[in-house]
């Protein structure tokens, strides 16, 4: 195992954090930040690409730049600054209308806060709760249609749920007991309570689920038939890592951070004979959305954005050997800030690790009773966070055949409410305990790919099966226009390649039936075939957001329409919810860009692609929800002139046997 964050060796590495203590400084001491500020974030400012380019073909370091976000809270304001680390100045100071991320450090005192304050204890006592320490405050985010007319609308707030664990020393099993019907609202720039709704619990006899929940070790009994299952890498791992900088079975890339997004992966590239060829400048998870779609009054507001409301890098977790990967592991460490402006170091953010994960190809000849086969071995760059009762796991998966594949799982805790004894939310909500409510629910991941397949510039095209018609009028639009055929067989169908020229014409749905994916090319390279060099989205899993069209969540989440998206690159288009989204009407980001309609053809693009899950909860999900995993697939198309995987190695020239062609897998025969 290996653990370390070296110093700068490259543009893109994230801050260090002598450079974090710097900006911080650098501002305070030009900027008269006031009392009760909170310091949200400090990252790095990217350098443009323009200034990239300079340095990979020139040496040429762009300036040095941190980005911070203040919020001034005695002023009720947010400030964006940044911050030229080489001239030691401060070089850009605007005031944003909007209000920034929740810190985790707001969290925690919006808790105090709620459990302080008197007419919520006594409503907390109404309920048969004498001892108030107990109850465990889980801090929403407010949206914002979902916020009493009573409450300022323009104030920095959050929803505080309220739930009671069995005892002040347990942790989340609170989560079993939901003291539904109490809604509390908190200024946290006053960190005062401004409002208490009380609906009331949903039975005056029983308020509070009874049920308990167990999943800790010591707290269950395991089941005890299973054998122990090692991963030896006896000769270390087959990647190189130096810095930031990553490389493994020719695929190329930086690996780096930032406190709002998590995982970051740059200049993404395949080594083909000695030369790296470029496919994604950069790609990361910009922007999640966690609708319910539950109507009852207590849960019919939560719609969580996890990336720009809570900035999901902040909440990872430290991964452990053993438990979260397995085998030879290289860890880096994430380098943030806390709200005070200091540093806040997480051990092990990112792990990486390598996997078995079954055939590669495979050929069997019956003539000559031979047979090839490889074993797929795939690279895993991951990271989790925990976001409340939820844990999502970000598993970025490279493949020897030049392929990759990104990957959600979601595991963790269902947000439950409570329902009287005799009570079935059944459609809205599922038991998944007695008088514990699971609403329905959906989580959209948004991931931005800045795509610069061989170095650009690319075009878009949609793929999708086409079937010819049966008859004389059954033309093949495939053949020459002098030897058109007619469809007698009606088997005859095809790949229909349509240009998206424009970004309205690339807003798009996932369509299964068809075979649909979409395509980007580079019309100026092309392979030994002629034709021009590509990579393909394949999507996998996926699902149509269900809430109405003029609903505030698609208001606000407006990039959950449609699963692709396609826009030229601008520098300041970093997120599909806009920059700002905490508390936002909605329409920022992405439909607001794409009302311009801009062109496509030729163009520096950046797809968004939108990973849709539908969570119908069940008594199996509970207490704790076994990972669901979803994911889409990225492919090479054109860009080679073979199969890249051709040059594998079996796996006896891998383990050094001298073993000849024939039977290449070894297999320990059990002893009769």
């Amino acid at each position: 195992m290996v653990s370390s964050t070296k110093t700068v060796s490259h543009p893109l590495d994230p801050l260090q954090p002598e450079e974090i203590e710097a900006a911080y400084n650098i501002l305070v001491a030009e900027y008269d930040l006031g009392e009760a500020s909170l310091c949200i974030k400090v990252e790095l400012d990217e350098p443009s690409k323009e200034a990239m380019q300079a340095y990979d073909d020139e040496g040429e370091s762009p300036t040095r730049r941190a980005r911070i976000v203040i919020r001034k809270s005695a002023d009720r304001e947010t400030i964006s600054a940044v911050v030229d680390l080489d001239a030691e100045s401060v070089v850009d100071l605007e005031h944003v209308d909007g209000q920034p991320s929740i810190a985790i450090e707001e969290f925690i005192e919006c808790e105090e806060t709620v459990k302080a304050h008197e007419e919520w204890q006594q409503a907390v006592k109404a309920r048969g709760v004498e001892n108030t320490d107990r109850a465990m405050v889980d801090p929403w985010s407010v949206g914002h249609e979902f916020i009493p007319e009573s409450v300022d609308r323009s104030k920095r707030l959050a929803h505080g749920l309220t739930f009671l664990r069995p005892s002040e020393d347990d942790g989340d099993e609170g989560y079993a007991h939901p003291i539904s019907g109490l809604h509390t609202f908190v200024d946290l720039d006053r960190m005062e309570v401004v409002e208490v709704v009380d609906y009331g619990p949903p039975d005056e006899d029983d308020p509070i689920p009874p049920k308990g929940m167990a999943y800790r070790e010591g707290d269950v009994d395991f089941r005890d038939d299973l054998a122990p299952y090692n991963v030896d890498q006896p000769d270390g791992p087959s990647w190189s890592v130096e810095g930031r900088k990553l490389e493994w079975q020719n695929w190329h890339m930086r690996v780096g951070w930032t406190q709002r997004e998590g995982l970051v992966l740059h200049e993404i590239g395949y080594e083909d004979d000695g030369e790296v060829r470029p496919i994604i400048d950069r790609a990361s998870c910009v922007e999640m959305s966690v609708p319910y779609g539950d109507q009852n009054i207590n849960d019919r507001f939560k719609n969580a954005m996890d990336v720009g409301e809570y900035n999901i890098g902040r909440l990872a977790k430290s991964l452990t050997n053993g438990c979260d990967c397995l085998g030879h592991m290289h860890y880096w460490d994430a380098v943030m800030n806390t709200a005070e402006g200091e540093i806040n170091r997480l051990e092990n953010a990112i792990c990486l690790h390598e996997e078995d994960n079954g055939t590669l190809w495979e050929r069997s000849d019956w003539r000559t009773q031979s047979d090839e086969v490889r074993r797929r071995r795939r690279l895993v760059v991951s990271f989790v966070a925990a976001v409340g009762n939820y844990d999502y796991i970000f598993n970025w998966y490279f493949y020897q055949d030049a392929s990759m594949e990104v990957e959600v799982r979601l595991t963790g805790i269902d947000s439950v409410s409570a329902v009287g004894p005799d009570e079935d939310p059944e459609g809205y909500g599922e038991l998944l305990a007695p008088q514990l409510n699971g609403p329905i629910h959906q989580h959209f991941f948004n991931f931005r790919l800045d795509m610069n397949v061989d170095d650009g510039p690319n075009s878009l095209y949609r793929v999708q099966n086409q079937q010819v018609p049966v008859g004389p009028g059954g033309l093949d639009p495939m053949g020459d226009a002098d030897e058109r055929t007619t469809n007698p067989g009606g088997q005859a169908f095809y790949a229909d390649r349509t240009k998206l020229s424009s970004e309205t014409q690339a807003k798009d749905l996932i369509d299964p039936l068809k075979g649909r994916y979409w395509q980007v090319v580079n019309p100026s390279a092309e392979n030994s075939l002629g034709k021009p060099t590509g990579y393909r989205l394949l999507p996998g899993g996926n699902v149509e957001a269900a809430m109405q069209p003029d609903s505030s969540v698609l208001e606000r989440s407006g990039f959950i329409k449609y699963h692709l998206w396609a826009t030229p690159y601008r520098e300041d288009e970093r997120f599909p919810a806009g920059t700002f989204p905490n508390q936002h009407p909605g329409g920022a980001g992405l439909p607001a860009w794409t009302e311009a309609d801009r062109n496509l053809e030729e163009e520096d693009l950046v797809l968004w692609y939108t990973l849709g899950v539908n969570h119908v909860t069940r008594p199996e999900d509970w207490p704790i929800l076994p990972a669901q995993v979803y994911s889409f697939k990225l492919q090479p198309v054109n860009f080679f002139d073979e199969s890249p995987a051709i040059d594998v190695p079996p796996q006896h020239a891998i383990d050094g046997q001298d073993v000849p062609g024939h039977g290449s897998c070894h297999v320990d025969a059990d002893d009769d």
